[in-house]
């Protein structure tokens, strides 16, 4: 990760037009928002520039409209919770370039927020078209970045932006890019990664770029079935892709040549049924699974030998749960685990990372996410990052 422009990099910006890429694609139920994270994820630097005495233009896009405009997907359905986590009012505009959004910021006084509409109702919004950059572009001074979750994509206002304007990272994005880098660029080692969640097939890319990166890999969730087949243990009816025997064999081969330990568990809670505390219920070794019962969590033995593990690491970076965790007991696992790590942050012998849907879910059940070092709540940029992918917004910030 090369070195990028940051808000404390920003000169006198009186008066000057801040454009400010933050993500709103906020949770809704009923016309109303239902958990305002991402955006108190982005605040301190919007309030940063209104302190500073800018005008700040937020760009956001909400769902997908294809293009079009649709009174459904306007981004003003997020309005009142954007005001009330920033705590004063904001003018919501209903274009994103133009004479409306020239006379809007005539209106705004030094320090004011204007929310600008969804940016994806413009075709040229995900096309990243030059010209659309450049309209946007034309009523403001400078562009700053705060929105690493849609850090992965190529847009207008995630990318093309960042071509024409002096460009900058805003605070939330700062703290992801140092948390990243700290995880797998530059890390502490040794580094353990732990990858859960239910396919290989959605976490391929992962694990290949993980295993010339990391000393251990601990797999869990229905993925880990995936590797006890490829290894010849019969898995019976777990949620197992027995197609992907020989890409998990050649995952543990390419581990094997890094120098990278594979963590699977050998011991694991079966059940006949998935359904919360069934009574068919068992832990058992796990060359001992039956034909009739599915692995649903790693078993206790394999979880305290893997919380050994994590004591002889420095650096963690956690994505995905290790079992079905939303269905008691087959959190235990996830749980005990989480808690472990966390208890090693908070002592200050472990560098912990997470990010994904899943795994944020995961980690605040265990009510250990407050002790992480890091939690990124990027989805798909996240996924991108461990993959080894560059991220086009984040690319278009460096210097």
């Amino acid at each position: 990760m090369s070195s990028f422009k940051t808000l404390d990099d920003l000169g006198d910006v009186t008066g000057k037009v801040a454009l400010v890429r933050v993500d709103l694609n906020l949770p809704m139920n009923g016309g109303s928002v239902t958990d305002t994270t991402r955006v108190e994820a982005s605040a301190p630097t919007i309030l940063e520039l209104s302190e500073k005495g800018a005008k700040v233009l937020l760009l956001a896009h909400f769902g997908r409209p294809g293009g079009k405009r649709n009174s459904t997907m306007s981004v003003s359905m997020t309005l009142e919770a954007v005001e009330e986590v920033l705590g004063s009012e904001v003018m919501f505009i209903p274009e994103i370039q133009g004479p409306v959004v020239e006379q809007s910021i005539g209106i705004l006084r030094n320090g004011d927020v204007g929310l600008l509409e969804n940016t994806r109702f413009w075709p040229g919004e995900e096309a990243n078209d030059a010209d659309f950059a450049a309209g946007i572009a034309a009523n403001a001074d400078f562009y700053v970045n705060d929105a690493f979750s849609a850090a992965h994509r190529a847009h207008a206002s995630t990318e093309g932006l960042a071509r024409i304007l002096p460009s900058y990272a805003g605070r939330a994005m700062e703290k992801e890019l140092n948390a990243l880098e700290s995880a797998l660029e530059k890390p502490e080692q040794p580094v353990a990664a732990v990858v859960g969640g239910a396919k290989v097939s959605s976490k391929l890319a992962v694990l290949e770029n993980l295993v010339g990166k990391v000393q251990h890999l601990i797999i869990g969730g229905g993925m880990a079935n995936t590797f006890l087949a490829a290894r010849g243990v019969d898995v019976g009816k777990s949620l197992c892709e027995h197609d992907l025997t020989e890409t998990a064999n050649a995952i543990m081969e390419a581990a094997d040549a890094a120098g990278c330990t594979v963590h699977l568990p050998y011991d694991v809670v079966v059940s006949q049924e998935f359904a919360a505390n069934p009574p068919s219920l068992r832990t058992c070794n796990v060359h001992e699974v039956a034909e009739s019962e599915m692995i649903l969590d790693v078993g206790p033995q394999a979880v305290e030998a893997l919380a050994d593990v994590l004591k002889t690491c420095r650096t963690v970076v956690w994505n995905g749960p290790m079992g079905a965790f939303e269905t008691e007991p087959f959190d235990a696992a996830t749980v005990a685990l989480a808690k472990t790590a966390a208890a090693l942050s908070a002592e200050g012998s472990l560098v912990s990372v997470a990010g994904g849907g899943d795994t944020v879910a995961a980690l605040n059940h265990a009510g250990a996410a407050r002790d992480f070092s890091y939690i990124s709540t990027a989805g798909g940029a996240f996924l991108e990052w461990m993959e080894g992918k560059e991220l086009p917004g984040v690319a278009a910030l460096t210097v």
